[in-house]
């Protein structure tokens, strides 16, 4: 398959970028492999995600090198709160998605279908020096699930690499195991969407399953060396029950660990769910009270205004660590060792020696 890295000469993004997980079917069709939902597709059919499509009897990805748009916002709108806090980070996506999930808070990206969404272009080691040069220390795949342009994603990670930048996957880990491989190989951090804990909510809502996100969150935490937390979107009357948030925060403590972060975050409605209530912040503050009663260390509240809920809390002591309101940071009690300054307790994460100060803002960004 041609490495992007490795053809210099290639300045504007291709029509069809090649691609590895497909195979041919008896009756003709190529069945994609990528994700679970294993779209079997002929001559010029896209598969439900809209970016992968049946091109010369084989799956190609039509939107290698170009953009719904750039914009650098921070760390902490992952949301990743225990990975280089208060820094910036270079935020892109393209377009489509390979869930069809009815409360998308992106669905202008994640369910467009015009290639006109696409309007932005920028080949790897473009993209990688405009992020340099604005001085993000890191790059973000998001809007849309990164999943689905696994080769432009990876492509971009590996020249990201070799600046000393690192990527973020936010991603719904909707994927399956040899292309999962493959994407988090290249990624130092992600947020993983854990949608709900029922396949009746995957089914309904998502168009999607279960058990592959949590096949994806274990192969994180046991094979691989990357950095994930995971956010949950409570939808009142749908996954916010106290028996489900029970049994998915038992789930993550012992399959995951304590240490992993947890992010209860508000709804608020939107694309097919429009007659669903905002999510109340009783509920997020009940769903946190829960994780932590079954031994999860780091749970945080998220789309409102809850300092206690937002910021972070030494497992040992139980002193402030840092403080958050919303993406805004306030006090610092880590030393340069990423310890308690109270009593030495080392917080999981990746941190600098001192946090970053980008602060809430969100700035489009042009490629030149």
């Amino acid at each position: 398959m041609r490495n992007s890295l490795l053809d210099k000469r290639l300045k504007s993004p291709p029509d069809f970028w090649p691609t590895e997980y497909w195979h041919p079917l008896a009756d003709g069709r190529i069945q994609c492999d990528l994700c679970p939902r294993a779209c079997k597709l002929r001559e010029g059919q896209q598969g439900l995600c809209f970016v992968r499509a049946c091109h010369n009897q084989s799956i190609v990805l039509t939107s290698y090198g170009r953009s719904s748009g750039f914009c650098i916002d921070p760390i902490e709108k992952k949301p990743l709160n225990h990975f280089l806090p208060g820094t910036p980070v270079l935020s892109f996506g393209t377009a489509g998605c390979n869930l069809a999930c009815k409360f998308c808070q992106n669905w202008d990206m994640s369910k467009s279908r015009e290639m006109d969404t696409l309007a932005d272009q920028a080949m790897p080691e473009q993209l990688v020096a405009r992020a340099a040069e604005i001085d993000c220390r890191s790059l973000a795949f998001t809007y849309n699930d990164p999943v689905i342009f696994l080769e432009y994603a990876r492509d971009v990670a590996i020249a990201a690499r070799e600046q000393g930048i690192r990527s973020v996957a936010v991603s719904a880990g909707y994927v399956t195991e040899k292309p999962r491989i493959e994407f988090f190989h290249y990624m130092d951090a992600a947020n993983i969407d854990l949608k709900a804990f029922t396949e009746n909510f995957y089914k309904k809502i998502c168009g999607g399953s279960l058990a592959p996100v949590l096949e994806t969150l274990k192969y994180l935490k046991q094979e691989t060396n990357v950095w994930f937390e995971i956010t949950t979107l409570l939808i009142p009357g749908e996954n916010d029950s106290e028996r489900e948030l029970d049994e998915m925060t038992l789930w993550i403590r012992e399959h995951l660990g304590k240490d992993v972060p947890l992010h209860f975050t508000a709804f608020h409605p939107d694309w097919k769910m429009m007659s669903h209530p905002h999510t109340p912040a009783i509920t997020l503050t009940r769903a946190r009270e829960i994780a932590l009663k079954n031994g999860l260390h780091y749970v945080y509240t998220g789309n409102v205004h809850d300092s206690r809920g937002g910021s972070t809390w030494c497992s040992e002591c139980g002193k402030r660590l840092i403080e958050r309101d919303w993406y805004t940071l306030g006090e610092w009690n880590l030393d340069a060792a990423g310890c308690c300054r109270h009593c030495g307790k080392h917080l999981p994460g990746v941190f600098e020696s001192e946090p970053g100060i980008w602060g809430a803002r969100r700035v489009p960004v042009r490629m030149v």
